[in-house]
């Protein structure tokens, strides 16, 4: 299994038998196997998670089997204009994916879903956009609803064991940057996480492992 960081939220996961890529916005794809099939996810519509221009790069670059699983929110108007078969999957359910995959969604604090990814190699995790969004210039009922909504969806990896996870940590959040990792790191059973979303601004890394030391051999 190899895991290459694209750009922004984007992650390409390749196995033996295929290749996963979360979250497309832009950035130069590396050499691709064109026999392998690859399963493209977009967690939602947001214009730095999801471009439909990726499915084009795929077909030029002679992909032969390209697999579309997109958030319901996704407006079929901005769907891949190619022959890849595309799947809408929806909050709170399952699927069956091709390459003997498995896919459960998770609700998202902002749009679309999260992804809880299990295949032969392993199981993982991309939050899209679910994150504790709040800050601290929103209400305190604001941050309570955001905080609860956000802690019943991680919840719900409580007893799984987690290959990697890609997990927000946006630094627009000023000091609240770190709060939805954290309880993530606090009830999820994890072996290695890719922090994501950072807005060019990597050394936000820097300062949570700073600030918490004891996550630095969980952090790639």
């Amino acid at each position: 299994m190899k895991i290459t960081y694209i750009y922004h939220s984007c992650f390409l996961i390749e196995t033996a038998d295929c290749y996963y890529l979360f979250d497309y916005y832009k950035g130069d794809l590396p050499e691709l196997d064109i026999e392998k099939p690859i399963l493209v996810f977009a967690s939602h519509c947001h214009k730095d998670h999801y471009n439909p221009e990726v499915f084009s790069i795929l077909s030029n670059g002679g992909m032969k089997k390209i697999f579309a699983v997109l958030s319901n929110d996704i407006p079929v108007k901005r769907y891949p204009q190619t022959d890849a078969e595309i799947m809408k999957v929806y909050h709170s359910q399952e699927y069956t994916l091709p390459c003997g995959t498995h896919l459960e969604t998770l609700l998202s604090t902002d749009s679309g879903v999260a992804f809880l990814l299990q295949c032969a190699e392993g199981t993982f995790f991309h939050a899209g956009d679910l994150n504790d969004w709040g800050t601290e210039t929103d209400t305190e009922q604001e941050r309570k609803q955001m905080r609860g909504s956000y802690r019943a969806q991680i919840n719900k990896l409580q007893g799984r064991i987690l290959d990697a996870a890609f997990l927000p940590l946006d630094p627009r959040l000023g000091d609240a940057y770190a709060q939805g990792i954290l309880y993530f790191l606090q009830q999820a059973d994890v072996k290695k996480v890719y922090p994501m979303h950072y807005w060019e601004q990597p050394e936000i890394i820097d300062r949570f492992l700073s600030e918490y030391p004891r996550y630095r051999q969980l952090f790639i």
